[in-house]
């Protein structure tokens, strides 16, 4: 017995194209309806607006007040009476207090005293210099240079460089401030440099200073301040 079927009409030779062509279909719908979007219609409409009643605003009625006028000014007299003045007025003279003859006033001496008790003259700008011993014959203009020439000496002459300063090799420069007091002598000696060995054998040098004839201003002694640097240099 021969089947009956075409063996050429076979429907399920092209099904799995038949079923891929309608889940490409299925899946196109589905994302157009997820991705369909609507607009309410409502916001789209537009609000008339009645204008003319807020543009109408409301001014205030404002009342003139009227000022009264000024009173008018009295009127002039009319009549205008002559009264005659007969207190007499007494005048003031006067009088020049310059007198003709011409007095002479005596004006005593005054005697200004100048109190340089607890005044210091700096060396450089006092009238007479403090002198060394050893310048008194110098003339006076060039005892100032005599004097510092004289220091320089002592100092070249006493002069001791301290063992423990070269040991250590400290060297440098002390400032040395010094007075000299009223009656000559050396007073409130003060240093200042880089080692505490260093200052005391400036100190001790200056101390070795002899005793001056003192400084004078206006002829009377005063306080001297005097300064000078010491320089401790190793060879």
């Amino acid at each position: 017995m021969q089947p009956k079927k075409n063996p050429k009409a076979d429907l399920s030779r092209n099904s799995s194209l038949y079923f891929s062509i309608g889940l490409a279909l299925v899946l196109f719908l589905s994302w157009q309806l997820i991705e369909w979007k609507t607009y309410d219609r409502s916001n789209f409409l537009y609000e008339s607006l009645n204008v003319e009643n807020e543009d109408d605003e409301e001014v205030p009625i404002t009342e003139q007040i009227k000022t009264p006028p000024p009173p008018p000014p009295p009127p002039a007299p009319e009549i205008i009476e002559i009264v005659e003045d007969e207190e007499e007025i007494e005048e003031t003279v006067i009088e020049s207090t310059e007198s003709d003859q011409e007095e002479i006033v005596e004006i005593e001496e005054i005697e200004v005293e100048d109190d340089f008790e607890d005044v210091d003259v700096p060396f450089a700008v006092i009238e007479d210099v403090p002198i060394y011993p050893g310048c008194e014959r110098v003339a006076k203009s060039q005892r100032r240079n005599c004097f510092q020439e004289q220091i320089n000496k002592h100092i070249r002459r006493n002069f001791r460089y301290p063992e423990i300063a070269q040991e250590m090799g400290i060297q440098g420069r002390v400032y040395v401030n010094f007075i000299i007091a009223k009656d000559g002598t050396i007073q409130n000696v003060r240093m200042r440099g880089p080692d505490k060995n260093l200052e005391k054998e400036a100190q001790r040098i200056i101390s070795k200073l002899p005793k001056m004839t003192p400084g004078k201003q206006r002829g009377r002694a005063v306080r001297v301040p005097f300064s000078i640097p010491i320089t401790f240099r190793l060879q």
